[in-house]
């Protein structure tokens, strides 16, 4: 049956040598962004980020020779969530410029951990505990350090980032940063791999609602000036 044969003779070399015009166009249905020059591409990722509203941000980042796991919701005013470091899991929120703290037994200590249970601390703005943990739920800051890419951009593979197709942008060949970008809808930021393993984040939710605000009074304790030394 030579039809036959030369039907799968084609299909396999469309398939093992990617001739044009066997496979279809991969940025067929997109929204375009991945036949621009890399640095409109990140460019225009940046842009959609800054115009959304809200964002959730997931993984791992290294900082100052510490490594922190985060699943934080950001937006303008604010962020809550949590925040992982050395096994110790602890709770941020901020509104405004009103920062509070939930820990337990593995953040304080068993005899601190005990008297503040189920309690927000907050966190005074002259504490160096406030520079240290404000940055997780600050939107802007946030954006800033992701972004800093190190070396020459250059556009990368096709892929998809939790089922949407992405195109990838790498900076000098990969070793400064990937920003995997969305290729459906809004040219998002959806994953960023951090230049010389300093942890890879997810970026989700764009634009959807949750609420922020203050915990009730009842259950924050206020220390005054600094908690530092009385957080342990």
């Amino acid at each position: 049956m030579p039809g036959r044969r030369t039907a799968v003779l084609l299909g396999a070399l469309c398939a093992g040598l990617a001739l044009a015009g066997c496979a279809g166009d991969p940025d067929q249905g997109t929204n375009g962004v991945a036949k621009l020059p890399p640095e409109t591409i990140a460019r225009q990722a940046r842009a959609a980020a800054d115009k959304a509203d809200t964002v959730r941000l997931s993984g791992t980042v290294a900082s100052k020779g510490k490594s922190y796991t985060l699943d934080m919701r950001l937006r303008g005013n604010g962020g809550v969530g949590q925040v992982t470091s050395k096994g110790s899991t602890f709770e941020l929120l901020r509104v405004g410029n009103d920062l509070y703290l939930k820990a337990g037994e593995d953040f304080y200590g068993a005899k601190a951990g005990a008297t503040l249970k189920d309690k927000y601390v907050k966190v005074p703005t002259g504490d160096p505990a406030y520079k240290q943990f404000s940055g997780f739920t600050d939107k802007a800051v946030l954006l800033d350090g992701l972004f800093a890419m190190s070396g020459k951009l250059a556009t990368g593979d096709h892929r998809s980032v939790n089922g949407t197709r992405t195109i990838a942008l790498t900076a000098d060949g990969g070793s400064g940063g990937t920003l995997d970008v969305s290729l459906e809808g809004r040219p998002y930021p959806l994953r960023i791999r951090r230049a010389g393993g300093a942890g890879t984040l997810t970026l989700a939710d764009w634009g959807k609602d949750f609420t922020l605000r203050a915990p009730d009074k009842d259950h924050v304790v206020d220390y005054g000036k600094q908690i530092t030394a009385s957080g342990g």
